[in-house]
This record gives C-alpha cells, sequence and structure tokens, in this order.
C-alpha cells in the first residue's frame, strides 16, 4: 500500500480515505490526513505478523552473559585482560569478571538460560536470543535516544509514535501509544515524543506506581459535568474549530492536537477506569505476576493490549536502575528476581488468551555491559555487544540469532543493529521500514534513518 500524498487529497477525499462516521474527531483526524503522507489507520504494506507491541525496557543496560548468553571464558580468565577484551568503554576498566551464575538447558528447543531466571525458563521455547545487538554510543543520553527515537538527535518520533502514526489503533477510546513508568520522569518524556508527527501519536506517560486508575490518570473524571454535558461543549468546540478552520483555508496542526486530546480524554473517562483497574483481575491472576511495580506494568500491559492499544512500553523503574557501576552480582541478582516472575506471567497470560501468536514483546536496554570490571565488582557501559529478546509476534521461539565473542564484549555473528532491530520489529508490524516516511523540513524522515535491515531468519 502506497503512502497517501502530501498533497493534493481534498477534504472529501480525506474522509472516504478514512471512512466511517464523522465526529469532531473523525473530521480533524481526516483534515491531518489530508496534510501528511501515512499508511492508513489499520494498514499495513504486507501481511502482518504481529497488531502489537509490549516492550520491557530495562533501563540502563543489563549484561547478556547473566542470562541467556554463557561464557565460560570469562570465569578461566577472570583478572586478565586478553585480546578481545580491551575494547574502550566510557570509564577506565580492569580484568575480567567472571560470571557466578550456573547456566542449564531448558525447553525442547535446550536453550541455555541462567539461574537467575527459572520462571522465564519455563517460556524457552518461546524466547528468540539476539545476542548480538550493539549500538553507536556509550553514553545513556544518546544511546536511550537512539533504542527508542531510532537516533542520537532529540526531537525525533519515538517508535512507539511511528507504530501508531503507521498503524493507527485498534481502540479510539484509549490511546495507541502508552508509557508506564514509575514516578516523574520528566528527563525521560523525549523518548516517548511525537516530535513532528501528528500530535495524537505521542506517548501517553502513566505513572503506574499507584492502584487505583484514578490516582494513575489524573483528572480522570470530571467532577464538575456529567457525560452529557461534557459531551455538547466539546461538540459545540469542534463546532467553533471547524469555523475557525475554514475561515483560514488550512490546518492547524497545534489546534487539532488540543481537540483530539480532549475528545480521547472524554472517552478515556469510561475506558480507562477498566482499563486501568488490575484489582479487577481475580487474586489467582494477580499472584501470577506478583505486586512489585514492574508486576503492575507487566499486568496492565496485558490489560492494554488486549483492548487494542498498539505500542505499550513498560519501563523498569525511573532512571537507570541496570546502571550496575558497583556491586554487580548482587544488584543483578536483585533485579533478575524482581523481572522473573511477572516476565513469566505476561507470556503465560498472552498464551492463554490466544494473544500471544499476535503480541510482539521485546527485553533489552539500551546497551549493555562490559565483561570486564569496574571498581572491582562493577560493569561498564558496553555499546559494542549487548543482548537483546524477542517473543511472540511471529518470531522463532527456542532459537538464538547471532553471537557475542568469547567474552560477551562484542557483536560477532548476524550483528543486528539498533536500526535493524527497528526495521524488523515494523516488518512483524507489517511495515516496510523504508517506506514507512513522513516528510518534514525538506526531506523524508523515518524510523531506521537510512539504515536497517530486516532480520528474516528469525521470523516464524
Amino acid at each position: 500500500m502506497e503512502n497517501i500524498p502530501a498533497k493534493g487529497l481534498s477534504r472529501r477525499d480525506a474522509l472516504a480515505r478514512l471512512g466511517g462516521g464523522m465526529g469532531s474527531l473523525g473530521l480533524l483526524s481526516a483534515l491531518q490526513a489530508a496534510e501528511a503522507p501515512r499508511i492508513d489507520a489499520g494498514g499495513v504494506h504486507f501481511p502482518a505478523r504481529a497488531k502489537r507491541v509490549i516492550h520491557l525496557f530495562m533501563n540502563g543496560g543489563p549484561f547478556g552473559p547473566d542470562f541467556f548468553d554463557p561464557k565460560p571464558a570469562l570465569t578461566k580468565y577472570a583478572g586478565q585482560r586478553p585480546e578481545g577484551a580491551d575494547l574502550r568503554t566510557e570509564r577506565p576498566t580492569g580484568g575480567l569478571m567472571a560470571v557466578p551464575y550456573q547456566y542449564a538447558r531448558h525447553g525442547q528447543s535446550g536453550l541455555s538460560i541462567s539461574e537467575l531466571l527459572p520462571m522465564t525458563a519455563r517460556h524457552a521455547d518461546d524466547l528468540c536470543i539476539l545476542p548480538g545487538c550493539h549500538t553507536d554510543n556509550p553514553n545513556h543520553g544518546p544511546a536511550l535516544l537512539m533504542m527508542n527515537n531510532g537516533t542520537m538527535t532529540p526531537k525525533v518520533p519515538s517508535m512507539g509514535s511511528w507504530m501508531s502514526y503507521g498503524l493507527g489503533t485498534e481502540n479510539e477510546n484509549l490511546p495507541s501509544y502508552i508509557v508506564l513508568c514509575p514516578g516523574k520522569p520528566v528527563r525521560f518524556s523525549i523518548l516517548w515524543t511525537s516530535a513532528f508527527l501528528p500530535s495524537r501519536h505521542q506517548g501517553v506517560y502513566i505513572n503506574h506506581s499507584k492502584i487505583d486508575p484514578k490516582a494513575m490518570i489524573p483528572w480522570l473524571t470530571n467532577a464538575k459535568l456529567d457525560p452529557s454535558a461534557q459531551r455538547k461543549q466539546l461538540d459545540l468546540m469542534a463546532e467553533l474549530n471547524r469555523e475557525h478552520l475554514a475561515a483560514r483555508g488550512g490546518v492547524d496542526l497545534a489546534l487539532q492536537g488540543r481537540i483530539e486530546a480532549m475528545e480521547t480524554a472524554y472517552r478515556m473517562q469510561f475506558e480507562a477506569t477498566d482499563a486501568f483497574d488490575i484489582g479487577l483481575e481475580p487474586a489467582a491472576v494477580r499472584e501470577q505476576y506478583g505486586d512489585t511495580h514492574f508486576a503492575n506494568g507487566c499486568l496492565l500491559a496485558r490489560r492494554l493490549s488486549e483492548r487494542g492499544v498498539r505500542f505499550v512500553q513498560v519501563y523498569y523503574g525511573n532512571g537507570q536502575p541496570w546502571d550496575t557501576h558497583s556491586g554487580h552480582d548482587k544488584k543483578t541478582r536483585e533485579l533478575a528476581k524482581d523481572i522473573d516472575r511477572p516476565i513469566a506471567a505476561l507470556i503465560s497470560d498472552l498464551k492463554q488468551r490466544g494473544l500471544l501468536e499476535d503480541t510482539l514483546i521485546v527485553w533489552g536496554g539500551e546497551f549493555g555491559r562490559t565483561p570486564v570490571s569496574e571498581n572491582g565488582d562493577g560493569r561498564d557501559h558496553n555499546p559494542h555487544g549487548f543482548l537483546m529478546w524477542m517473543a511472540g509476534g511471529g518470531v522463532k521461539g527456542g532459537h538464538v540469532h547471532g553471537a557475542s565473542d568469547d567474552f560477551g564484549f562484542k557483536a560477532a555473528e548476524k550483528k543486528m543493529h539498533v536500526h535493524d532491530i527497528h526495521a524488523t520489529m515494523l516488518h512483524l508490524m507489517g511495515m516496510d521500514h523504508e517506506r514507512l516516511t513522513y516528510r518534514y523540513a525538506g526531506r523524508d524522515f523515518r524510523l531506521t534513518d537510512v539504515y536497517g535491515r530486516v532480520a528474516k531468519s528469525i521470523l516464524a
């Protein structure tokens, strides 16, 4: 399917292209569609394997050999710095530091998984391990932007916004892109921006550290007006804005964004009260996930995904909790214990509901950590090689794609740059990363810039 031309689409054609009834939101969406190229909402370039994405983001950067990439050479050469373990990193480092965790093979596939993830290991045959990932910068800021926005330059759309822009939403009563992150991560907000894409594709940030939806989402209900009065108010505002736009013969994207946000907020009063209330889950399901912030995030991700939210990100904490510059082994044990139960529960839950086959789960950080030590018992940032995994959504389960070197320092075989990861994710969602573009400031932008290759060998 070709993108809609940037110009030359009449108002009537825009309405017909989108199809269906025209409330105030529908009119504004149609006018926006006439303004900018995009795939029709719900449209794809080719048959999609996945309909939605859950991104489990381990901000700070985990160390692959702690979990899915056994490296016996780390123990054999502990304290030494042989050739291949002398790559430059952000901070001074010492010799190789052993991984103290035992590995075992799991599932029919015999996937190697460490003792840190006993519950996740039960789903070995669902996991597609990617140990040969790499990125461009060892600093958190640029690496976070690269992983989430596809470039180290700020003020470009996030991958969730690109997903929303390309595919639209399956549920107009909820945002198509939701970010779950505890606390108030103001400095992270650039990681879910829609930038120059229409503002309806902005990631909606939710502080899920509180259980009650009304506490989780400020002003979820209107204490002054009932739904009927609110509807009349919004309809009046929409009519006034239609006249405003018609009188000026153009499209005011900022105004449209505000109106659409109000329309979504109005509808969310009814849908979100249910969608964000994990208290409605049976006690057995709550117990299956656990009661940590990350557990609540995983459970909410399932509830939102089954309700048609296109892209859900679950940030592990506020800041960089996986940034283990000292006390690495102790902190990693604690972090692993905290993620193991919720991840296993999420995979089981999606599978039981028949959702895993078209829900793509992606796990990883912005980079990895060094096999050599920092401060004696820590690990520095490592952009040269790190591990991610995917599950569901049309990828091969029980499969390892690529490899790192003998020490887990550098991507070595079937390497996947962040652009390749994004290209593969878009492909699984039915989109050609080279054709999903938006013209801005005189050039065509895309999530993968001018790079990116689809890892076709991981497709189921």
